[in-house]
C-alpha cells in the first residue's frame, strides 16, 4: 500500500472529496482519509434526500465569518454556474425549489457519486474507513498517523467540518490540528438550528405546535442586524422553521427576536378602520389574517374574548393587539444544539489563511476548507457553494 503522498485530504464529505478530485485532476498523488464507513452523510441527508447543492444567488453577502471579505475570492473564482456545468456534465437534473435554492430531482446519491467518479479520474487513493490519531510535521514533510499505518504527505487539507449533527460523526478533529499548529479559532456555536424557550414561559404555546406561517423576523444591532422573510414554526420547545433557522446565526444569547406576523398587513390600522364598517368579533376577524389556533392565542395573551365585537373594543387595546402581531418581541432562552443545528458558526480564524489557497500563513502545506472555517452561509445551498469554492481554491493551489 502506498505510503507517501503529495496531498492527504482528511475528510471525505463534501469540501474534501472536490478538493481531492481538483488536485488528483491536476497530476497530484492525493490520498482522502475519512473515519466514516459511508461517503459524505451530511450530502445524503441534505435537501430531505435531495441536496441543496447550492444558491444560484451565492454571494459574499450570504455568509458570516468575523472577517466577512475572505471568502469573496473563492467565491468569485468557483461559482454556482460551474457546480452546474459539473451536474450537467454528469446529466443530474435538479430544479429550483425557492429563492434560489436548487435541488437534484432524484437523489443526493447523485451527487456523492458524481464527487466519486471526479475524484476516480483523479486516481484518488482511498483510506476509508481509517481513523486519524495525530498529525506531526518533519521538515517539508507531514506525518500523519493513522489506523491504515503511516502516511506522509507534503500538503494536508483538513476538511472535517464542524459540530453539528455528532449522530453522523461530527468531531472538533478541525479546531484541534488548527491549535496544535499555533491557529487561533473562533469559538465555534450551533447555526442554522431551532431555537428553545423556558419551558414554563413557553406553556401557553404549546397548543401552537405544528403551525407555520410566513413572518418577518429580525434581531441584532445595526453592525450584525439579521432579518429575514420566510417561514415560521411552532413546536413544543420553541421555534422552527426557516425563518428561525435564518435568524439562529445572527441571534445572540439573551437577546430578544422581533417577529412581524402579518408582514402583508398594518394590524392596527387595520382593526381601527374596521371599527367603523366591520361588524364582526376580534375572533372572526383575526382567523381571516391568521391560523385560528394561533389568532384565538394572540387575542387571549391581551386578556381579551375572541367572542368580544370589534366596534365595542377600546383603541387602546386594539393598538396592543397590533403590536402583538407586527412586533412581537420574544426571547430565546437558547437554541436546540448541536444535534439539530445545521452548520457550525465559528472555526478556523480567516485571518490565519490564505483567502486564495487556504493555506495556512504559519504553517506550509497545510490547509483548511469548507466548514471547517470560519465562513458560515445562510440556509438554502450556501453552505455547500462554500464546500465547492473553498475546496477548489485548495485544489488549485496545492
Amino acid at each position: 500500500m502506498q505510503k507517501q503522498f503529495d496531498v492527504a485530504v482528511i475528510g471525505a464529505g463534501a469540501a474534501g472529496m472536490m478538493c481531492a478530485a481538483v488536485a488528483g485532476q491536476r497530476g497530484k498523488k492525493v490520498v482522502l482519509i475519512d473515519h466514516a464507513t459511508r461517503l459524505a452523510e451530511k450530502i445524503r441527508i441534505s435537501g430531505g434526500g435531495r441536496c441543496n447543492f447550492t444558491n444560484i444567488n451565492a454571494g459574499p453577502q450570504n455568509f458570516l465569518s468575523q472577517n466577512p471579505h475572505f471568502c469573496k475570492s473563492a467565491l468569485s473564482r468557483y461559482t454556482p454556474q460551474d457546480f452546474l456545468s459539473l451536474m450537467k456534465r454528469y446529466r443530474i437534473a435538479y430544479h429550483e425549489k425557492h429563492k434560489g435554492q436548487l435541488f437534484c430531482d432524484d437523489s443526493s446519491e447523485q451527487v456523492i457519486a458524481m464527487l466519486k467518479a471526479e475524484c476516480d479520474l483523479g486516481n484518488v487513493s482511498w483510506r476509508m474507513p481509517c481513523s486519524v490519531a495525530g498529525i506531526g510535521k518533519d521538515g517539508d514533510l507531514f506525518r500523519i498517523d493513522s489506523s491504515a499505518g503511516e502516511i506522509l504527505a507534503s500538503s494536508v487539507v483538513i476538511a472535517t467540518g464542524g459540530l453539528s449533527i455528532p449522530k453522523i460523526g461530527a468531531t472538533d478533529f478541525a479546531y484541534r490540528i488548527a491549535r496544535q499548529f499555533g491557529l487561533r479559532v473562533v469559538e465555534p456555536q450551533p447555526g442554522l438550528v431551532p431555537l428553545t424557550f423556558d419551558a414554563a414561559a413557553w406553556q401557553p404555546f404549546l397548543p401552537l405546535a405544528g403551525i407555520a406561517l410566513p413572518v418577518e423576523v429580525e434581531t441584532g444591532d445595526k453592525k450584525s442586524r439579521g432579518e429575514f422573510k420566510e417561514d415560521l414554526l411552532f413546536t413544543h420547545r420553541g421555534l422552527s422553521g426557516p425563518a428561525i433557522l435564518q435568524i439562529s446565526s445572527f441571534w445572540k444569547s439573551g437577546a430578544p427576536l422581533q417577529l412581524n406576523l402579518l408582514p402583508e398587513i398594518d394590524v392596527t390600522q387595520a382593526l381601527l378602520e374596521g371599527k367603523t364598517s366591520i361588524k364582526k368579533n376580534l375572533g372572526n376577524i383575526f382567523a381571516q389574517w391568521l391560523p385560528a389556533r394561533l389568532a384565538h392565542g394572540i387575542i387571549e395573551a391581551g386578556k381579551l374574548d375572541p367572542g368580544a365585537r370589534l366596534a365595542d373594543t377600546p383603541d387602546r387595546l386594539l393598538k396592543e393587539l397590533g403590536n402583538a402581531v407586527n412586533r412581537w418581541a420574544i426571547r430565546p432562552s437558547g437554541s436546540e444544539g448541536y444535534r439539530k443545528a445545521e452548520v457550525t458558526l465559528g472555526g478556523i480564524d480567516t485571518r490565519e489563511l490564505s483567502q486564495q489557497s487556504m493555506m495556512s500563513s504559519q504553517v506550509a502545506g497545510l490547509y483548511f476548507v469548507g466548514e471547517a472555517v470560519d465562513v458560515t452561509g445562510w440556509l438554502g445551498g450556501y453552505n455547500f457553494q462554500w464546500a465547492w469554492a473553498s475546496a477548489t481554491a485548495a485544489g488549485l493551489a496545492i
